[in-house]
């Protein structure tokens, strides 16, 4: 199998990187190699977050470089955007709708970019855009966003929703489970 690769991208606090651990735990479960490298920003302050997960019969390398990603989550508009410049021809972009103003935006010295979704199918740009924050919202917290895209993504792949769950239980704190579990299915039904 060739080497798949996906970038999970957003802001500080979004959940990015428990997103990038449950993908890369499914898919050792499903026998592959696989590689995660996280990219830190500003992400204590609300910056930009990377994570990559690759996985195929054999990977040597943890990160996806320009015109490489097959996929990219994003959890933020204008973070799709900023990474778009990473998704191959063909690739496939699952965005957010949500707005989350970065920190130049807060303090008035730059303005929110109108029209990112739209500039981006106007590109021609594979595009699958949700609120997930609304539906995580239904989950129960807005802090499930990241399961919610997760899921959405998970529908493309051809692995089993229980083995999803199954990563999840290994990898959510016990207090915390029934909510994931809960956005993981709106998401996948969504």
């Amino acid at each position: 199998m060739k080497t798949v690769n996906i970038m999970i991208v957003g802001v500080g606090g979004q959940g990015t990187l428990l997103a990038s651990k449950v993908l890369g735990k499914v898919m050792l479960e499903e026998g592959y190699d696989v590689k995660v490298s996280e990219v830190h920003g500003m992400s204590q302050r609300g910056g930009s977050v990377v994570t990559y997960v690759r996985f195929g019969d054999k990977v040597y390398s943890p990160i996806v470089t320009e015109g490489e990603a097959d996929y990219i989550l994003a959890f933020e508009k204008a973070e799709a955007a900023r990474w778009i410049k990473n998704l191959k021809r063909g690739g496939k972009l699952i965005v957010n709708t949500q707005e989350i103003d970065p920190m130049p935006v807060i303090i008035g010295s730059a303005v929110y970019p109108s029209d990112v979704l739209a500039e981006l199918k106007a590109k021609g740009v594979d595009l699958d855009a949700l609120d997930a924050l609304a539906i995580a919202k239904r989950a129960g917290s807005a802090k499930a966003v990241n399961v919610v895209l997760l899921a959405r993504f998970a529908k493309l792949l051809d692995i089993p929703e229980e083995k999803w769950l199954a990563a999840l239980k290994d990898t959510v704190a016990p207090k915390f489970l029934e909510l994931n579990e809960k956005a993981f299915a709106l998401g996948y039904d969504a």
